[in-house]
């Protein structure tokens, strides 16, 4: 797809993968220092293996992990340059503030189990795996003038990463933690009821950290109302089959709940079918609560751009449809409120617009 830019400037992404969006030079880099093979030698080789160009199953997409993922873990040096490139990234993609999010765990090859990516035990635990990653979007953020923020996952599939992923959450909260995910395969059954997943959405809550699951992106609107009821996600990972249930999606219309939607990511990993009209345009046509985001720009080959172009091509997206969904997003950032209204007063101003009337000059 091009990467003509529909809006140029002044996005706002709220959801995209950090271990999904890492440079192929960097990959090919740490593979050679590190002496870990990779079976490519190129940019063109290793995105011929890991980069997806028409759709595949959810299990294809994930499995492309796999190939890469072994050069970064379990490497400082590496984890911190990925969070900073990370920021570069993006400030080239015109966005202006971006919460990115990880799983600790599998960038950690110490005080984890099971150690991911059939890595040797080493001496880097989670914990310091978040420290790593604020200090390279801190210095992404100094550098390139992008404010960045991290989310932390929950992973379904092993829910005894949960109460530490929450405790992270807390003790990082001032230094670019903002927010909790649970991520990973939303079809596991009663996943979202896990006691510790639950347990640690509770805590969060109590904590006051902010909270988005993925749902409904493969799952069913069932998988929404849990991870709304059960555990009071803010918003919604993707979210398109909400609208199998009426019902729940004129709730969360009316409960102003931000739907994180990601349509390139949706076409190739199968969880929209082209055939039929896309979540996304029925939350336009809705005036919903959504964003636009990349998700995994390594894995499909993207750049924010390619979202936005997708939708002002296909979907009918307007520039005035663009501004307004950003400023949603801005609004359902999870910043503290004086950085949020921030935030708000750049895009007002970026965009040419007035500020709301209830906001003293």
């Amino acid at each position: 797809m091009t990467q003509t830019p529909a809006f140029a400037n002044s996005k706002v992404e709220l959801h995209v993968h950090l271990d999904g969006s890492i440079k192929p030079e960097t990959i090919l880099y740490y593979s050679r220092k590190r002496g870990i093979p990779l079976p490519a030698n190129t940019v063109e080789e290793l995105q011929s293996l890991v980069c997806m160009d028409k759709p595949q199953s959810l299990p294809e997409f994930l499995a492309k992990f796999d190939l890469y993922m072994p050069t970064i873990a379990g490497c400082r040096e590496a984890i911190k340059r990925i969070a900073y490139e990370f920021v570069e990234m993006k400030s080239k993609e015109g966005v202006v503030y971006v919460e990115v999010r990880y799983s600790p765990h599998l960038l950690a090859n110490s005080k984890v189990d099971p150690i991911p990516w059939n890595q040797a035990e080493g001496d880097l635990t989670p914990d310091e795996v978040v420290d790593l990653v604020n200090q390279g979007l801190q210095e992404g953020e100094k550098d390139f003038k992008v404010k960045a923020r991290s989310i932390l996952c929950c992973m379904r599939h092993q829910p005894s990463w949960s109460p530490e992923v929450v405790a992270m959450c807390k003790k990082y909260q001032q230094q670019t933690v903002v927010g909790i995910d649970l991520a990973g395969d939303e079809t596991i059954k009663g996943s979202s009821f896990f006691p510790q997943h639950l347990e640690a959405y509770e805590e969060a809550m109590r904590n006051g950290i902010h909270r988005t699951v993925h749902a409904g992106e493969v799952g069913s609107a069932e998988v929404v109302r849990e991870a709304v009821d059960r555990l009071k996600t803010e918003r919604v990972g993707h979210g398109y089959h909400t609208l199998e249930d009426e019902a729940l999606y004129h709730r969360l219309l009316q409960e102003n709940v931000h739907f994180e939607v990601c349509p390139w990511s949706s076409y190739l990993t199968g969880a929209w079918k082209p055939d039929t009209e896309h979540a996304v345009v029925r939350f336009k046509n809705d005036k919903a609560n959504y964003s636009l985001n990349s998700d995994d720009q390594l894995i499909f080959k993207s750049t924010l751009d390619t979202d936005y172009q997708m939708a002002k091509r296909s979907m009918g997206f307007t520039e005035d449809e663009f501004m307004r969904l950003n400023i949603n997003a801005a609004k359902s950032s999870f910043l503290p409120e004086d950085e949020k209204r921030e935030l708000l007063a750049r895009l007002y101003r970026d965009y040419k617009m007035p500020l709301p009337a209830e906001w003293d000059p």
